[in-house]
């Protein structure tokens, strides 16, 4: 099946699915949501699929939500931005798809993983990132919080200290200290990263699935407890702040290229 936002293709075993946007850096609109959600929750469960490869054509992973080209994103019966629904219906079920697939995830991260796309890349079993790569829990820089289940990714991977500085500071943080910070699995040269994140994936794809199914059953309860609980939480906290004075500033100032001038409110 052709889709407009995302390749799709099976090698080997291996389900490929590389992220299509590359004039935004692969930023997320609903069109790209929808795309990678029908690949995660229906393509991906195929028999033929014996592990999944997650990357980004051009020069980044993924940049996040498109605020340029959604702004905000859909209203509510009120006027006022429906996050909650964005989240629920089209956010979370890739989110939650990838943690439930009884398959090995492998993303390959090729440029920048900035707020949903850095989720995104957190929500696979194994990231291997191109030295060049970074990851940023930017939400604050527009007065949001992390959302994508980052909440319960980050802090199980780096511990309390490292995950508040990621979302309270929203800085970047460069491939190879993410791998000091146990954020990843591996960094390796740019031009590197197709090889060898291919072959991680082709020999996942060669293993015991059903160890691997079982194994990551177990650590996900392990680790994230009721991840569908956090979900929700993390929603209806963005929800709030979406509709707050700071997150129409930290917006506009993200699309005028402009610091933002936050009053609290």
């Amino acid at each position: 099946m052709s889709y407009e936002t995302v390749i799709w293709g099976v090698e080997d075993g291996v389900g490929r699915i590389t992220l299509n946007r590359p004039e935004t850096l692969n930023a997320w609109n609903t069109q790209f949501g929808l795309d990678l959600r029908d690949i995660v929750t229906r393509e991906a469960w195929d028999d033929s699929v014996r592990a999944l490869l997650i990357t980004g054509s051009g020069r980044g992973f993924s940049s996040g939500a498109d605020l340029k080209d959604e702004g905000p994103g859909e209203a509510g019966e009120d006027g006022l931005p429906d996050v909650r629904k964005r989240l629920t219906e089209l956010y979370h079920p890739i989110l939650l798809g990838l943690r439930e697939l009884p398959k090995p995830v492998v993303a390959a991260v090729n440029g920048p993983a900035v707020g949903i796309g850095a989720s995104l890349a957190f929500a696979c079993d194994l990231i291997v990132a191109s030295a060049s790569a970074y990851f940023n829990l930017a939400f604050v820089n527009i007065g949001l919080m992390p959302d994508g289940g980052s909440t319960a990714f980050v802090p199980t991977a780096v511990g309390k200290a490292r995950a508040f500085e990621m979302a309270l500071l929203g800085e970047r943080i460069p491939a190879q200290q993410a791998l000091d910070w146990g954020l990843i699995n591996q960094v390796v040269e740019p031009e590197s990263l197709p090889k060898e994140s291919f072959e991680l994936a082709q020999r996942l794809a060669n293993g015991p699935t059903r160890s691997y199914a079982g194994t990551k059953r177990a650590l996900n309860r392990m680790l994230y407890g009721d991840l569908n609980a956090q979900l929700e939480l993390e929603a209806d906290i963005q929800h709030e702040l979406f509709r707050t004075n700071d997150v129409r500033e930290g917006v506009t100032a993200f699309v005028e290229k402009r610091g933002p001038a936050f009053t609290g409110s």
